[in-house]
């Protein structure tokens, strides 16, 4: 029965690891459309062109999902935007 819980636990971790995660990116009266850019350029290696139009989509709608992806992959990348100043999250 042990063996069996653990077993489960292991494969709902598999799954969970394996679902496409996303980060979104918020709205703030703080970072410039310059600033916004050159991180979406660094950290998410967004185009010039993708990173100017996620940072208008946040500007109008107040949030863009700027990167989709496995969860390991994302948490560094979130976590460098938030050192960055960028207000994100990793949904």
């Amino acid at each position: 029965m042990e063996t069996q819980k653990k077993l489960r636990e292991e494969l709902d971790l598999l799954i969970q690891e394996n679902e496409l995660h996303e980060i979104i990116l918020f709205n703030d009266e703080v970072n410039t459309f310059d600033h916004v850019i050159e991180m979406l350029i660094k950290v998410c290696e967004h185009t010039p062109e993708q990173a100017e139009q996620c940072s208008i989509i946040v500007h109008n709608n107040g949030k863009c999902i700027v990167k989709t992806g496995d969860f390991s992959d994302l948490k560094p990348r979130c976590t460098k935007l938030l050192e960055a100043g960028l207000s994100a999250e990793l949904v």
